[in-house]
């Protein structure tokens, strides 16, 4: 209930501006009698007001979320298949009081078009997987419900390669961790190894380069809990550097630093492996330069993929019984599009 006092202007002209919208919407409110004035629903949306407090009941509508075409980087494309390379800072899909500037706005203004119905938290065409607002890299969507489930299937059997790049303060053991996640038991908006309603989590880490106590961690996430390699590494003692929920603000990067940099996943239609790789950003690079660390040569970073890697260039695979295959963008020297994985394993080990 909204309550102001107003003289000598009209009521819908008051209601309009002291709720800052529409003269045409502060009239319904009017004509649907939740305006009161004095002790009495004054129906007439001329009536002028005489210094009477007035009182109005708003009608609370549900919020949009509304097709936004964003510049978001793709990775690849074809009719089935879309890979962004997501910048940090945005959010995968809405969530409470978040409605724009995410993925699902980008992919209803390109293919699905305007959803009228349903929560809008719960507004999520195409999306199979999601990244955290704060990391970057790699994420693949259905561009039409036909390939929605065959995605989906395949992070549900587990058969999506996923590679992370993060920077972490302390030297994090090498191997497999098993180590079950559920909802931290206090603090409801943090995950905890071994918190309430605890799931199986599996996660290989690899140090790739140290600089003092710092590391440049290759994690490969075997379950998708949520904040899984985040609360994993802080469990190993080596929380990821800028991760302010697990670890600490840090001077170097305004975000924890961790990348999805590469994924595999079978093609929903043709069972195809797509190999989709995302280069560092600019401010994960620069945090790990800034603190004396060096790259590996294997490791692809933004702004020199052209130099190192060649220009990407477009490739039409052969077809397949009669199908015309889908097209891809890949880097002319790294690895082979639609080659098998994973590569010969190294030697694991594993703890609790």
């Amino acid at each position: 209930m909204v309550r102001f006092r107003r003289e000598g202007v009209r009521l819908d002209q008051a209601v309009a501006e002291a709720l800052s919208v529409s003269r045409a919407k502060a009239q319904a409110w009017i004509q649907a009698g939740r305006v009161r004035v004095g002790d009495r629903v004054v129906l007439k949306p001329a009536y002028r007001l005489k210094g009477e407090e007035v009182a109005v009941e708003p009608v609370e509508e549900a919020p949009m979320v509304l097709p936004e075409d964003l510049p978001i980087p793709i990775l690849y494309e074809d009719e089935d298949v879309l890979a962004l390379n997501k910048p940090p800072g945005l959010l995968t899909h809405p969530a409470p009081g978040v409605y724009s500037g995410t993925v699902v706005n980008l992919l209803l203004a390109r293919y699905y078009g305007p959803v009228e119905k349903g929560p809008p938290e719960l507004v999520r065409p195409g999306i199979v997987h999601r990244l955290d607002k704060d990391t970057s890299g790699v994420l693949v969507v259905a561009k039409h419900g036909g390939v929605l489930e065959g995605l989906a299937r395949a992070f549900r059997d587990r058969l999506v390669m996923k590679r992370y790049l993060a920077i972490t303060e302390g030297h994090p053991r090498e191997g497999v961790l098993i180590a079950p996640i559920g909802r931290h038991p206090r603090e409801r908006h943090k995950m905890h190894v071994g918190g309430l309603a605890a799931r199986y989590a599996e996660t290989e880490f690899q140090v790739l380069a140290t600089a003092g106590p710092y590391a440049l961690v290759e994690a490969r996430p075997h379950t998708g809990r949520t904040h899984q390699i985040r609360v994993h590494l802080k469990y190993l003692g080596a929380p990821i550097l800028g991760d302010e929920l697990y670890g600490r603000k840090s001077p170097h990067i305004g975000r924890q630093a961790l990348h999805a940099y590469e994924l595999r996943i079978p093609h929903p239609r043709t069972g195809r492996i797509l190999e989709l790789l995302a280069p560092v950003p600019q401010d994960m690079a620069a945090a790990w330069e800034a603190l004396g660390g060096r790259w590996p040569e294997e490791v692809v970073r933004e702004g020199d993929l052209g130099a190192r890697w060649g220009p990407f260039r477009r490739v039409k695979r052969p077809s397949q019984g009669g199908k015309r295959s889908p097209l891809e963008f890949t880097a002319s020297t790294w690895g082979t599009p639609g080659r098998c994985w994973p590569p010969s394993p190294r030697p694991r080990s594993t703890w609790w």
